[in-house]
């Protein structure tokens, strides 16, 4: 029983350490979008489907001799994938859909270890309940089911904290490859152990009280072989948190950061609903528990509207991690209540990971490309409800006297009803809603004023007026950073000027006959929108060009540039991709920047202190840095910006902006950005 739980312990903690390390490797390939991490966790609960499903057939179908044969022959063989660092020629080149190079891309890297990893639980779990038939030891496999999540929880809280300070990526690549290679040899060697023989006694069926049957005759009580309503019920609840999971994540990483504290966060509540609900024999929740879903799902919708989009961290973070747990826990709590007897223990995990598989894919897959919208929340947050309202209807009174019933059903409609509205209002306010892989973007009219969105960040506006529709505006006026360092710019010849991040294509306003204004844009719907939409790029004096793809990637590809001014504005959602500040990046940039060339980097930031980041990466390069503070002004559709200049030291002396600049802030403790290494979560604005 030790090496049962041992292994099941170490092989919960790979599984779930593992994902945001090769999601931390891969993120600068795809330009640090958050959906990143959604396509990964679609990878992940297809894997664990797979392994599920694996798990099932060879216990239903191969003798325990050929089981531990064959299972020890695929772990072996999954030694070849290690180390689990993604190769240079998996990078993409551009151009390709980036789901599809993601779900390759970890199949390739970490494909067989995670699926032999997925299979571990159920299947030593299914092992385990086969010698208590055998020996007449009672130990509830379920318990282990309890361990299993209890590793998982250990991995993703000990990796924002212990994890990402301390090891770049590389070190957390070889360091889980070397713990994988302990769970090969602890799972080889339980395989082998086991002396449990090929024929099982099966166990007389359980008599089955009247009290069990909670859902009447739709369903068979747990005790008996589960009917197909019965696992599409599991399906169903599982389908519904995972749904949640997803959305809620990425509702929070494209408003705030793609971070892994904030994949991590959602994913840990998430799994410690499971192991509350699953750690003793029983799960009852008291109606009393309804009021708080009753509470937080409308809580939930509010913050969804476009009135109230715009909320403080501290009341973003909590509410929707709130809400997702509470829902969850009800999910969870149900599918703990209605778990059959152990000897359909692999039925049971395979009708779960169905139903997070579905919900993976719906959300990572589905959901973008026949919405418009981000509307996979709304819909998560309504299936929750009518589980609720569903569930409590089987236990009510079938003559519809239970007024928690009545008021929790209205209460729905009226939630759904609410979700419909304001679909159909956004789709009335927008000029155009479009969506892709990186996001939700919408363009709207206002005031004179039109603006590009992306979620809830604005990326670009421009004056409708033919006489204005040219005047630099939002982050971009002329006494911003960016705008005082392309008026510094003076040579004999047209200017060139590097922009990472392409938006409306408002820099494009700077531009004089001479000039070359050159865009690195991986989002092919910006650059599609910017040209059809805007009028910056089609309008500008000089020359505008667009390079779809990374912009880490396209400049490591091309000869140096010589830009006069290199900006970088490349936003997801309300940060700058990691990736993009990095030592590593500094040297690239300053390779394609003249010897008197000016970088800017944009640090206007709701939830994140950039500037010090800036700063230890300016000094690392010997150069001078100076933060550029500037105000908005409404009636000139400007927004308040900061930006920080870097440039050779003395670059700024007796300019304008030295005048106007200060030092940009120092963060004690914060070190040097790397490739291999980062840490936002250190430099949230608390």
């Amino acid at each position: 029983m030790r090496l049962f739980a041992l292994t099941v312990f170490v092989s919960a903690f790979l599984l779930f350490q593992v994902q945001p390390v090769i999601t931390r490797a891969i993120l600068p390939w795809f330009g640090g979008s958050a959906a990143v991490w959604t396509v990964c966790l679609l990878f992940f609960q297809v894997a664990l489907l797979l392994g599920y499903l694996y798990s099932h057939c060879i216990i239903t179908y191969l003798t325990m001799k050929q089981q531990k044969v064959l299972h020890i022959v695929l772990l072996i063989a999954s030694l070849i994938f290690l180390p689990i660092i993604p190769r240079d020629a998996l990078k993409p080149i551009g151009g390709e859909d980036p789901t599809l190079k993601i779900l390759l891309l970890l199949t390739l890297t970490v494909g067989l270890p995670y699926f032999l990893l997925s299979t571990t639980g159920p299947l030593i779990q299914a092992w385990r309940a086969a010698d208590e038939r055998v020996t007449g030891k009672s130990i509830s496999p379920y318990r282990l089911y309890a361990l299993s999540n209890g590793g998982s929880m250990l991995a993703l809280v000990s990796y924002p904290f212990l994890v990402e300070p301390w090891l770049g990526t590389r070190l957390q690549a070889i360091g889980w490859s070397l713990g994988y290679a302990v769970f090969v040899t602890l799972c080889s060697l339980a395989a082998w152990r086991l002396k449990t023989p090929n024929k099982i006694p099966s166990p007389e069926p359980k008599l089955v009280s009247e009290g069990n049957e909670e859902f009447g005759s739709a369903f068979e009580a747990v005790d008996k072989k589960p009917t197909i309503g019965m696992q599409a019920l599991w399906a169903g609840l599982a389908a519904c948190s995972c749904t949640l999971l997803l959305a809620i994540t990425t509702h929070l990483s494209e408003n705030i950061a793609a971070i892994p504290f904030l994949w991590i966060a959602p994913l840990s509540l998430y799994l410690l609903s499971f192991i509350i609900c699953f750690a003793g024999s029983e799960w009852h929740w008291s109606p009393a528990f309804l009021a708080f879903p009753a509470l937080l799902i409308p809580a939930m919708a509010f913050a969804l509207s476009s009135s109230y989009q715009n909320l403080e961290i501290s009341v973003l973070i909590p509410l929707f991690s709130a809400g997702l747990f509470v829902c969850c826990t009800f999910c969870h709590g149900e599918l703990a209540r209605l778990r059959p007897s152990p000897r359909y223990l692999t039925n049971f995990y395979l009708m779960i990971s169905l139903g997070g598989a579905l919900g993976g894919v719906f959300v990572g897959a589905v959901a973008p490309r026949i919405f418009q919208g981000a509307y996979e929340l709304p819909i998560g947050l309504s299936a929750c409800a009518l589980f609720a309202v569903a569930l409590l209807y089987r236990k009510s009174d079938p003559n519809f006297k239970d007024v928690t019933w009545f008021a929790l059903l209205v209460g729905v409609i009226i939630l759904i009803f609410s979700f419909a509205s304001q679909i159909g209002e956004e789709r009335g306010a927008y000029r155009k809603i479009a969506r892709n892989f990186y996001g939700v973007l919408k363009v709207k009219d206002d005031g004179g004023i039109r603006r590009l969105v992306h979620g809830t960040i604005t990326h670009g506006e421009q004056f409708v007026d033919p006489e204005k529709h040219m005047e630099p505006t939002s982050y971009y006026g002329r006494d911003s950073g960016v705008g005082l360092a392309i008026a510094e710019i003076k040579p004999k010849t047209g200017r060139r000027i590097g922009v990472i991040g392409l938006g409306t294509g408002t820099v494009a306003a700077y531009g004089t006959p001479g000039d070359t204004i050159r865009y690195y844009e991986i989002n092919p719907l910006v650059a599609q929108i910017a040209r059809t939409e805007f009028t910056f790029l089609k309008d500008c004096k000089g020359k505008a060009e667009v390079v779809l793809g990374d912009a880490r990637l396209s400049l490591e590809r091309e000869q140096p540039e010589n830009f006069d001014v290199l900006a970088v504005d490349a936003f997801s959602g309300d940060a700058i991709p990691v990736h993009l500040l990095t030592k590593e990046a500094f040297a690239l940039y300053f390779r394609h920047l003249k010897e008197n060339g000016i970088l800017a980097v944009h640090v206007s930031n709701r939830y994140l202190d950039l500037s010090p980041v800036v700063r230890k990466l300016s000094e690392e390069a010997g150069k001078e840095a100076i933060e550029v503070y500037s105000d908005g002004d409404e009636e000139q559709s400007l927004s308040t910006s900061l930006w920080v200049l870097v440039a050779k030291k003395s670059r700024f002396k007796g300019t304008k902006i030295e005048a106007k600049g200060r030092p940009p802030g120092e963060k004690k403790g914060l070190r040097l950005w790397t490739d291999d290494y980062s840490n936002l979560f250190q430099i949230l604005k608390r």
